[in-house]
């Protein structure tokens, strides 16, 4: 049986053949039935609501069906979704479906026999998607559990450096080190403001990519004892233990701030320039007793000064 809440999307810029692949399949038991008079329209309608079946023709103007199969494949990324594609086509031959293959077409239909092919083909994509849809579940409760797992230990799996709590533990060891011996900490919160927006745009291979690229840049850019940390996708954290609390100033971070800000990032996508915001906090054993949160909260709020400037945005404790 048909499970008549599929959500099927029509794509034709032809009413009457959008018409007619309308009633065949409303008549075969599906409800959830949109259309689209352009693969732009459909698009718009797909950001706002995804389908599970794409039927689109081939042969559209502006944007045809292989196109816009690569904009949905992109948009599948983003959303965790996989849509499920059949092209409406007068094309025959092994080369061309071969490309249609390669470009993510799931399937075709043949528009001279479509009164014989269009039914069955939409059973079979529905029970496909009824596999599709609980198989990425259940990737997506893994993900969740490893995640979990993560958590519970201190290296980041992406970057190979240390995760939130790594940092967490490292922060409370340092203020325990220069209570005892001297000294001062920097913390140091590195944001990319324009990282979410990237990864919309390029898709989660990419932005792993990227995110690998900025792990190896600050490991270049920082000394061997410092403390290095991926906190999230658009933050790194890094701690420093200097001599005395003047070091710990912007002009210190100078090179670091331009490394990431001035040079670009070779990717599978070309050369990408990311913007970085780095915020710091220093304080030495007169600023203790000081949780480790309040540190880590200074330096978040102190961050969009350094989107705004353009430079490192600095505090001292304990505050005059």
């Amino acid at each position: 049986m048909p499970n008549p809440h599929l959500s099927i999307l029509v794509v034709d810029d032809a009413k009457f053949s959008s018409a007619m692949i309308g009633r065949a399949l409303s008549q075969a038991g599906y409800q959830d039935v949109r259309f689209a008079s352009s693969a732009s329209e459909a698009l718009q309608q797909l950001e706002q609501r995804p389908a599970s079946v794409l039927l689109a023709d081939w042969l559209m103007p502006e944007i045809d069906g292989l196109e816009l199969t690569a904009r949905v494949r992109q948009l599948d990324e983003t959303a965790d979704h996989y849509t499920y594609i059949i092209l409406l086509t007068g094309k025959e031959g092994e080369n061309v479906l071969g490309e249609a293959f390669d470009r993510g077409v799931d399937d075709f239909i043949s528009k001279a026999a479509m009164n014989e092919q269009l039914v069955p083909r939409v059973y079979a994509a529905d029970r496909l998607c009824n596999t599709l849809q609980r198989l990425l579940h259940e990737n997506r409760m893994l993900t969740q559990n490893i995640a979990s797992l993560e958590r519970r230990n201190l290296v980041d799996p992406l970057t190979g450096l240390g995760n939130p709590r790594y940092l967490r533990q490292k922060l409370g060891d340092s203020l325990r080190q220069i209570e005892s011996r001297g000294g001062a900490v920097c913390y140091l919160l590195i944001g990319l403001p324009e990282a979410t927006q990237l990864r919309n745009q390029y898709g989660d291979r990419f932005f792993n990519e990227l995110l690998h690229g900025v792990a190896r840049r600050l490991q270049q850019l920082v000394r061997p004892l410092d403390v290095l940390t991926r906190l999230d996708d658009n933050h790194f954290g890094l701690i420093t233990l200097l001599d005395d609390l003047h070091e710990c100033s912007p002009s210190s971070f100078k090179r670091l701030h331009e490394g990431l800000n001035y040079k670009a990032f070779k990717t599978s996508e070309g050369f990408i320039t990311l913007k970085a915001g780095i915020s710091l906090v220093g304080l030495d054993a007169k600023a203790l007793p000081t949780d480790t949160e309040q540190l880590i909260q200074h330096a978040q709020n102190l961050l969009p000064e350094s989107y705004a400037s353009g430079r490192v945005a600095a505090m001292r404790l304990p505050l005059p």
